[in-house]
């Protein structure tokens, strides 16, 4: 798809009702479902994180921004993520953490990205955190600085692959919960992206199936 036929869509996927907890399930190992069942989020009090899922031009077709992080001593080292962070007493709102985090760990300044809607927040239980995502799109193609210190790598994913039905896979992982559990994922390229990250591109995908 031609980005400038991407923007056309954008009043459409504003109006668009989200699948919320069935998209997000839909990419759960069995096992993550089992934990889910009996959580009091209330009780809990997780932190809170926002994360962006960024479109842009690249090629004249529609791209999704994502992210390797580097090595370190946490349950997300070396996972695929989108550019997002916790929240910080400074912050106006949930969306200007997605924002300041876009800025900071990829380089992309506010002012180049228009904020299209909040997604679904999810649960994340190994890191506590309790994540809201943002859909926002820039009009021009981006050069990324990226983080040294957080960021090792950077993911442009094309639209057609998020759309693509085969870019679905089951893949035998270890988790922070589990050894080798059969998790479903979103493959491109050599990379297996799963757990949280699949769960909000997966509505994202059913959204944008819903309008296209």
């Amino acid at each position: 798809m031609n980005f400038d036929v991407f923007l056309k869509y954008i009043p459409q996927i504003l109006e668009e009702k989200l699948p919320g907890d069935n998209a997000h399930v839909e990419m759960m190992p069995l096992e993550r479902i089992a934990i889910f069942k009996d959580l009091d989020l209330e009780k809990i009090n997780p932190r809170e994180a926002s994360v962006m899922m960024l479109f842009y031009p690249k090629n004249e077709e529609p791209h999704l921004v994502m992210i390797l992080r580097n090595s370190y001593k946490g349950v997300h080292s070396s996972q695929i993520g989108f550019p997002g962070g916790k929240v910080e007493k400074f912050d106006v709102s949930l969306a200007d953490t997605a924002l300041r985090e876009t800025f900071e760990e990829i380089g992309i300044d506010k002012e180049w990205i228009n904020i299209v809607k909040p997604f679904t927040p999810l649960y994340i239980p190994p890191s506590n955190f309790k994540v809201y995502p943002f859909l926002g799109y820039a009009t021009q193609e981006l050069i990324f600085n990226p983080d040294e210190r957080e960021v090792f790598g950077i993911i442009e994913m094309p639209l057609s692959v998020l759309m693509d039905d085969s870019a679905k896979v089951r893949k035998k992982l270890s988790t922070s919960y589990m050894e080798e559990v059969d998790v479903p994922a979103f493959k491109f390229q050599e990379y297996y992206i799963w757990g949280a990250t699949s769960q909000m591109l997966n509505e994202l995908k059913e959204v944008l199936k819903s309008v296209f």
